[in-house]
């Protein structure tokens, strides 16, 4: 269900009823899946990954993958959901509102980067087994996926200790 509404100067883009525990981490993959795939087309995201790349060398790959995910990881200010409710971002509204948790910059970061040709994917990890409390992004450059961390200052690569992970399928 989407909180908010599509009046002019408005963007809906908050989901809720997201159910809990392990089902609910596989509905929020797929959901974050489906978001990604449908907003890498969107103009004002491929703008927008065209702009934070525009600098450097033609066909620099890790170059646009560091950019990328630097301007989520410091651009996009984390912010925890509703109290006691999960929730998820479209990826627009995540950028047009320059906030998020998690699974809001992680949905942007995938759209960002697929709008661009670089592959993607979800990685829901938590520090209790079987629980899961967090989730990132994955990116493959060459034949290597590259865990790309949104809420801490860290570089891309650095993943944290988990050793409950769950993955989705490609963005």
């Amino acid at each position: 269900m989407y909180l908010g509404s599509k009046t002019p100067g408005e963007l809906s883009g908050v989901l809720l009823g997201i159910p809990s525990g392990v089902q609910g981490v596989r509905v929020t993959l797929a959901l974050m899946r489906s978001l990604a795939r449908k907003f890498k087309t969107d103009l004002t995201i491929r703008k927008k990954a065209a702009a934070l790349t525009q600098h450097l060398p033609q066909k620099d790959w890790s170059g646009q993958v560091r950019a990328l995910h630097a301007f989520v990881r410091d651009g996009i200010r984390y912010i925890k959901d509703v109290d006691g409710v999960e929730t998820v971002q479209t990826p627009l509204y995540t950028l047009t509102n320059e906030y998020g948790d998690c699974d809001d910059k992680s949905t942007l970061l995938a759209s960002l980067l697929a709008s661009i040709g670089h592959p993607s994917r979800f990685l829901a990890i938590g520090v209790v087994p079987g629980r899961f409390s967090h989730v990132l992004v994955e990116t493959r450059i060459g034949d290597k996926w590259m865990p790309l961390e949104t809420t801490a200052s860290v570089p891309p690569g650095w993943m944290p200790r988990a050793p409950s992970k769950m993955r989705s399928f490609n963005v």
